[in-house]
């Protein structure tokens, strides 16, 4: 009996200590993917601060076939962000007073929740602080971009589907993360195609290979003629002579991206089925395995003819980050 009570006190004991000195425990985060909550007074979101908000994260998403916003913003008035909008997963709080004495903006995680993300942006007056938030546009937007990406990471991460993740490494020595659900479609000795499908929507991810000859094969033009070869034979559409291919009416998207210590090409644009009546967005991410001199593409795409396309092609998209070299 005695060597039970002293066997939970030190149990309790360390409870305690682990209370008092410990990580705090956070609840989850509550709130929709892509949704952000802006604390601000009635007056400053219909005035300045509001509305160059609405013009950076409410700006129409790129490359997608109907219009959709960049995040649906959601304004909460000062006196009414209580415990119930404290736990949402994206906040920006715009706070004007004059006795502020110098515009600030601070970029915080996991303040009342986590995985959380908070901007708070302290200046002494409105047009201030539609200034800073002009002047930081790029950053608050990407904030927002990232912390959702990070959370399918996670997610991709912690419910892996891990037999994909070695069968693409198994061919090209490094492979996404993919979450349950997601199959092997198709695989031959260059191509690799894995999926999530439902009754009414696609979402997909290639992986596939060709060699390198030289710079000119990272232009766009290079990049949509091989795109569009490596397709035609390895994706077939359901109606005879179909195939997957690129809505070539349009200028894609293209830009060099540095993340998680790679450096690759974004290309982004809206596919299409050749003779067949199917299409959406997409994303390639191509980079160069030097040991292997081959430019390695990871796609992501989305075929969601009967919903909005924004958060599915973010989650797919998420996995083409998740990369990794093993």
């Amino acid at each position: 009996m005695r060597k039970i009570n002293l066997v939970l006190f030190l149990v309790l004991g360390s409870l305690l200590a682990s209370c008092k000195g410990g990580p705090k425990l956070m609840p989850s985060i509550s709130g929709k993917a892509g949704e952000v909550i802006v604390v601000i007074s009635k007056g400053d979101w219909e005035s300045d601060p509001g509305i160059t908000l609405r013009s950076v994260l409410g700006s129409e998403h790129p490359y997608l076939p109907q219009i959709e916003p960049l995040f649906n913003l959601v304004n909460v008035p000062e006196n009414a962000f209580s415990n119930i909008f404290q736990t949402h997963r994206n906040i920006i709080i715009v706070h004007t007073a004059v006795n502020v004495q110098e515009p600030t903006i601070a970029y915080q995680e996991n303040v009342w929740a986590a995985p959380q993300t908070v901007v708070t942006i302290s200046t002494a007056n409105a047009k201030d602080a539609a200034e800073l938030v002009t002047k930081e546009s790029d950053k608050l937007t990407n904030v927002f971009l990232q912390a959702e990406r990070n959370r399918n990471i996670s997610n991709a991460k912690k419910y892996e589907e891990k037999a994909l993740r070695d069968v693409v490494t198994a061919t090209f020595g490094g492979s996404p993360y993919f979450p349950k659900g997601y199959t092997l479609k198709k695989k031959t000795a260059d191509f690799i195609w894995i999926s999530y499908e439902t009754t009414y929507t696609n979402l997909g991810v290639f992986v596939y290979s060709y060699p390198f000859k030289d710079s000119t094969d990272f232009t766009p033009a290079k990049l949509l003629a091989m795109r569009n070869d490596v397709l035609f034979r390895n994706v077939p559409g359901e109606m005879e002579n179909s195939y997957m291919t690129t809505n070539m009416s349009i200028d894609p998207g293209f830009r060099w991206v540095k993340y998680n210590k790679r450096s690759f090409v974004e290309l982004r644009s809206l596919w299409e089925v050749q003779n067949d009546f199917m299409g959406g967005p997409f994303v390639d991410h191509v980079f160069l395995d030097k040991e292997k001199q081959k430019l390695i593409v990871l796609e992501a795409f989305v075929y969601a003819p009967r919903y909005d396309k924004r958060n599915y092609l973010r989650q797919v998209e998420s996995i083409i980050y998740s990369f990794e070299f093993f």
